[in-house]
């Protein structure tokens, strides 16, 4: 059986980030996609230029007709944008508490725009956190979640995500991409403890929608009934195969997209030689 997840984020027209990152890394990792608009933005590859926010009720509208014909087996969660967006999810996501999801705490764009008002901070901790199976901060992200300063080696990792994990989610992972060293770990913590996954840096400027990428690969085998050691292990591969393809692609002049499709596509090109 086919399984079928949610995405509620913004939009990205230039196609790396956002829903469109998130419906391109579902039909990778073989599942059925959906999609809930929160905001509208004008970007690139070089940065965002302008947001146009989806009224919350509007928002709420959205979740509520899909879950009343759809079956949903997970939900992915990326830009909210404000307050009154993170309380209607809160509120039309409350009846559906046996689905999995994952939050990916949007905050600031890759090239430096914020994509969360200040105000919203409070209610994605307090409403959006507990519903969480896996919350999937980065390192600038996990310290703006805990008043915290930045994480800059491991230790810190660690214990930002074990504070994160009082909060309310069942897993949290950070993503140790910002740390300053040749290698990029992240560590899940659960009440089982720390699980540490090892990544090696890829040279390349072509990292737009990672964290979207990761976070819906994530939720996608999630829907598929792995446990979220299972899930983060099967994306990070999945992203990492994306991002050392990703120079195969020529989108824009900034920082490009990853290559979702690096796998379907080189299969493709075997069937017809």
């Amino acid at each position: 059986m086919i399984r079928n997840v949610l995405s509620i984020a913004g939009s990205d027209p230039s196609g790396g980030a956002g829903i469109q990152a998130d419906l391109k890394a579902f039909s990778a990792r073989g599942v059925y996609g959906m999609a809930v608009l929160t905001a509208l933005t004008a970007q690139n590859t070089q940065g965002v230029f302008g947001v146009h926010l989806v009224p919350p009720e509007f928002v709420a509208d959205q979740i509520k007709t899909v879950f009343a014909d759809v079956r949903v087996d997970a939900v992915k969660i990326g830009m909210i944008a404000n307050a009154g967006i993170a309380e209607a999810i809160a509120d039309a996501l409350a009846p559906h508490r046996g689905v999995p999801v994952v939050l990916d705490p949007v905050m600031v764009a890759k090239g430096g725009a914020s994509l969360l008002a200040t105000a919203a901070v409070a209610a994605l901790t307090s409403r959006l956190l507990p519903l969480a199976t896996v919350l999937t901060p980065n390192l600038p992200e996990a310290a703006a979640l805990l008043h915290e300063p930045l994480a800059e080696d491991r230790e810190e990792m660690a214990s930002q995500a074990q504070h994160l994990l009082a909060l309310g989610p069942t897993n949290v992972l950070i993503k140790g991409g910002h740390l300053e060293t040749e290698e990029s770990p992240d560590v899940l913590a659960s009440a089982a403890g720390l699980t540490w996954f090892e990544g090696r840096r890829i040279p390349t400027h072509n990292t737009h929608g990672t964290g979207c990428t990761l976070s819906s690969a994530i939720a996608a085998e999630l829907a598929k009934g792995l446990t979220p050691p299972e899930a983060v292990a099967i994306a990070k591969r999945y992203l990492a195969g994306a991002v050392a393809e990703a120079d195969e692609l020529s989108v824009g002049s900034g920082h490009g997209p990853v290559q979702h499709f690096h796998g379907l596509w080189k299969d493709m090109e075997g069937m017809k030689k």
